[in-house]
C-alpha cells in the first residue's frame, strides 16, 4: 500500500468506525435489537432494515470525509467496501451464525459470559440474575464487525 493509499485507509477506517458505532447503537430501532436474530422472515427482515439503515449511516459520515480531505476513492471501492460491510454484519446480527462461529473457535464460555447461560454470570444482591450489556457475546460481535470495518476501508482505498 502506498503511502497516499495508507492515509486513504487511516481517514476512511476513522469515519467507517464512528459511523458503526453511532449506526448500530443509535440509528437501529430496540425492534430491530430485539428481532434482528428471530428465525424466519420476521428476524431476516429487522436485520435487513438494520443493515440498511447501518449502511445509509456509514455512507452519510463517509461522504464529507472523502470529499472535505478529497480522497481519491472509486465508485467501484465504495461498492464493494460498503457491501462486504454489510453483507458480514448481515451474517453476524443474525446472532445463531456467531454462536456457531464462536462454538467452532472454542469461545462458548466468553460468548456466554454476563448472560444467564454462563456460570458466573451477574447477580444482584438478592442472588437474581442482573442484565448487562457487557456480554461476551457483545464483545464477539463488535470485534467481528470492526474486523471487517478495516477490510472494507483497504478496499475502498485501493481499489
Amino acid at each position: 500500500m502506498s503511502q497516499p493509499a495508507a492515509a486513504v485507509f487511516a481517514a476512511v477506517f476513522a469515519a467507517l468506525y464512528v459511523a458503526h458505532s453511532v449506526g448500530d447503537h443509535w440509528v437501529q430501532s430496540s425492534c430491530q435489537a430485539a428481532t434482528k436474530g428471530l428465525p424466519g422472515w420476521t428476524g431476516r427482515l429487522a436485520c435487513g432494515r438494520h443493515v440498511l439503515g447501518l449502511t445509509l449511516t456509514k455512507g452519510l459520515v463517509l461522504a464529507p470525509v472523502v470529499l472535505v480531505l478529497d480522497l481519491p476513492v472509486t465508485t467501484l471501492g465504495l461498492v464493494l467496501g460498503l457491501g462486504i460491510d454489510a453483507a458480514t454484519h448481515y451474517w453476524a446480527d443474525r446472532r445463531t451464525t456467531l454462536k456457531r462461529l464462536a462454538d467452532r473457535c472454542g469461545q462458548t464460555a466468553f460468548y456466554s459470559l454476563g448472560t444467564p447461560a454462563h456460570a458466573e454470570h451477574p447477580v444482584t444482591a438478592k442472588g437474581e440474575y442482573a442484565p448487562t450489556i457487557g456480554t461476551g457475546a457483545y464483545a464477539l460481535d463488535q470485534s467481528w464487525h470492526v474486523l471487517w470495518l478495516g477490510v472494507a476501508a483497504v478496499l475502498i482505498a485501493t481499489v
